[in-house]
Parts: structure tokens; sequence; C-alpha cells
């Protein structure tokens, strides 16, 4: 039978099964009639759910289907779902993905929390990697170098801070620090920093060399308003703007077979994209291996094919593979005056309810953005989704996936599927 037609024999096999049942209905309790409609009911949205084609099939002549997963689908340990749940989710990874990044368990807070070689906590990393190994997967890191979720040891010493950052009391002794704020007491020298960062990144990369392919080596560097490119990191204060490219030496040293990419947000915004071709060519002139552009492609219920058309276009003078690495269609009412997705103000992004008639315009929405992606597939080599359905979402709140909380596809899903039937740009011959 083709892939995505409902089972026709099935559904009137049930069907013939529920008139048998009225007819015999006098002869049974109510309770019993109840739980065998149930079950039919189940039954058949089971049998249509499974016949559902597969993202990562639909898509196998453009690009490959990626999705986040968490610490629960890699090890199997139910933490805030239920086993059921987890297993749901699992099985939903494996049908719809042939890629996999860790949200979060190979960034710096979680894989090396304490400094020296002895700080290092592989275990929920190497689960990821033998999760995606194992089912087949192709495999991204995420992330080397950041702003956020970095200890406050990597940047401790002796220092002393700028007195806008004196004026706020310095973390406590040995404490891991490095969530969402800024470290404020006394800090690396530039050497010292650059020297962890190394150590760092030839550790984490080396372990995994081989089996992830792809590294979001620096993340969210640019500065997403004013003149500056550059966000006011500590990373940019301490070491100076070539920590970029100190870290890029780094990764391509540990593996240089590695596909190592620049990852930012809110690249549809014309004046931050501006800013990415900036930095991305002076990168280019100096001879840093960047090999990828990460666009996360945070976006809400307004985005058009036009405006990610235009993006893609403007990324592909690079010259460089796109990757589509964080995607979502935001749906709080809070989210759509904005295509930035730090990861500070999300709950800004996520307040009040949801946009009107919301379904219809997320499937709207997935529809021109994969009319875009599928137009310039020759450049766009990866679309990854961040989270596997809205449950799992860092913004839940705004229902920003393909499946709802229980995995059942929305609506987005078929408009996305629709797509995947467009043949886009004629491929050059052999």
């Amino acid at each position: 039978m083709k892939s995505g037609t409902p089972n026709h024999f099935e559904t009137d096999s049930a069907a013939s099964r529920g008139r048998a049942l009225l007819i015999t209905a006098r002869s049974m309790p109510v309770r019993t009639i109840l739980a065998i409609l149930v079950a039919q009911t189940v039954a058949i949205n089971s049998a249509q759910a499974n016949d559902e084609p597969a993202l990562k099939t639909a898509f196998r002549d453009h690009f490959l289907i990626g999705t986040a997963v968490n610490r629960s689908m890699t090890t199997g340990a139910a933490f805030r779902r239920t086993t059921d749940q987890v297993n749901a989710d699992i099985a939903l990874v494996r049908k719809h993905f042939n890629l996999v990044v860790a949200e979060n368990d190979t960034k710096w807070a979680l894989i090396h929390p304490r400094e020296g070689q002895d700080g290092y906590d592989f275990g929920p990393a190497d689960a990821f990697v033998n999760f995606g190994w194992t089912n087949e997967m192709y495999l991204v890191g995420h992330t080397l170098v950041w702003h956020s979720q970095t200890p406050n040891w990597v940047f401790a010493g002796t220092n002393p801070p700028p007195a806008a950052d004196s004026a706020a009391p310095p973390p406590g002794p040995g404490r891991p620090g490095g969530g969402f704020g800024r470290y404020t007491g006394p800090r690396a020298s530039r050497d010292e920093l650059l020297q962890r960062m190394r150590d760092h990144i030839h550790t984490v990369v080396g372990r995994y060399r081989g089996k992830i392919k792809v590294w979001d080596v620096v993340n969210e560097a640019i500065a997403d308003g004013g003149t500056n490119v550059l966000r006011n990191s500590l990373w940019l204060e301490i070491i100076g703007p070539d920590f970029i490219a100190k870290a890029f030496e780094y990764a391509h040293e540990a593996d240089p077979d590695a596909i190592l990419r620049y990852n930012d947000y809110g690249l549809e915004n014309p004046a931050k994209r501006r800013k990415l071709l900036t930095l991305i060519r002076s990168l280019q002139e100096q001879k840093v291996p960047v090999t990828a552009i990460g666009s996360q492609a945070h976006v809400n219920a307004s985005t058009t094919f036009d405006s990610m058309d235009q993006a893609l276009t403007e990324m592909a003078t690079l010259g460089l593979p796109i990757h589509i690495t964080e995607l979502d269609v935001n749906l709080s009412e809070g989210g759509q005056r904005t295509t930035g997705a730090d990861i500070a103000n999300n709950t800004a992004a996520t307040q009040s309810g949801l946009v009107d008639d919301a379904d219809r315009r997320q499937a709207e929405a997935y529809a021109g953005i994969f009319r875009a992606f599928v137009k310039h597939a020759p450049h766009v080599k990866m679309v990854t989704f961040w989270g596997v359905n809205d449950a799992v979402s860092w913004r839940a709140r705004g229902k920003p996936l393909l499946f709802d909380g229980e995995n059942r596809p929305k609506p987005a899903f078929q408009a996305v599927i629709a797509e995947s039937r467009n043949p886009g740009p004629s491929k050059p011959s052999p």
C-alpha cells in the first residue's frame, strides 16, 4: 500500500464490526459496549498513524531531517514524562528522523562542569552518541563555545573585573555556575582562557572523532542590535574577536574531517544577516576552517516563504552548506513580535495564549518555510527540529512543533509532507 494512504480495509472492517456491535448491543452491559467502541477507535487511529509517511523518507531526495533529543530519549529513563511517553518519543524519533543532536548533553556546562581533566561527565554524552550510532543516525554536536551555559570556572582567574562587573557579588568558591547569567568575579587572562578552550575542544571533539560528524563550534556570537558585529560576551572581552577563529582552529585540529559550523538565530532578520555575512567573509579571508552555516530558524507563525527564501538566497552567497539547526514555529502571541531566540528571553516569547486560528497559521508557515528549503536544496543539507514534540519543546507553551504532546501529527505535519512532493530545482547532469 502506498505510504500515506489510509487503510480502507481496516477502517471498513472496523465500521462493520461497529454495526454488528449495535445489532447485539441489547445483550451487552453498557460498560462493555463503551470499552469495545473505545478500543476500536484507538485501533483505527493507531493504524492511520502507523501509515503516515516518515519525514526522513519524504525528504530523502532533498536533505537530512533531524531532531534534538533529550536525556530521557537517549537513556530510556523517565524524568518529566512517563515511561510510556518516553518510549513513544523514542519510537517517533526512530521513525521520522535520520539525524539527532543532543539538546543539552554536549554543552560545556553539562559535559565539563568542573575544572581539569577529571572534571568531565561523559556519561550522558556517551549515551547520546550510542543512541545515534545504534540507530544509524547522523550525529551533530552542540555546542563548543557559547556565552551561555558555560561554567563560571572557565572564565575565573586573578585579573580584576571591569567596574561594571565588580558591582555584582562573585559566585561562591567551587560553584560550577554558568547557567544563563554572566560571571562577574575575577577573570582569567587571555592565555588562560585560550588554553581552557583548546583543552576542552580537543578533549570533547577528540573523544567523538569519527562519530559526531558536525559541530556547532561557536554559537550565537553575533550582536542582536546596534552597530557592533559581535555580542559583548566574556569570550570577546577576555580573548578578543579572534576567539572565534581560535575555536575553529582547535576543532579542526581535533577532527580534521568534521564539518565545523557557525550557528546563530534571527538570521531571517536582514540586519542580523548582514552581520553574519560580514563575520563569515572575514573568517574566510583569514582561512579559518568554517565549513557550514547554522541557521537556527526559531521563527513564528508570521514567517513566510518570501522571508525564508530571501534569507537563504543571501546566506548561499557565502558558498558554504546551510544547515537549519533548531527549527520551530512559535504560536504564542508573545513570540510574534520578533525572530529573536535568545534563551534568556524565552519566557517573554512564550507568555500569553496562542495566536488566533493557530493550527492553520502554523501549517501555512511551515508550508512556506519548507517550500523555501526545497527550493534551496542544493545549499540546504539538513533541517533539524528543536525537539520531538510540543511537550518536550523549550517553547512548550508556544506549541511550535509538528507533533503534539502525545506524538500525534498536527496539520503542520501534513503541510510539510505536502511540500516534500515539490521537486525543487532541477539537478545538473552528472
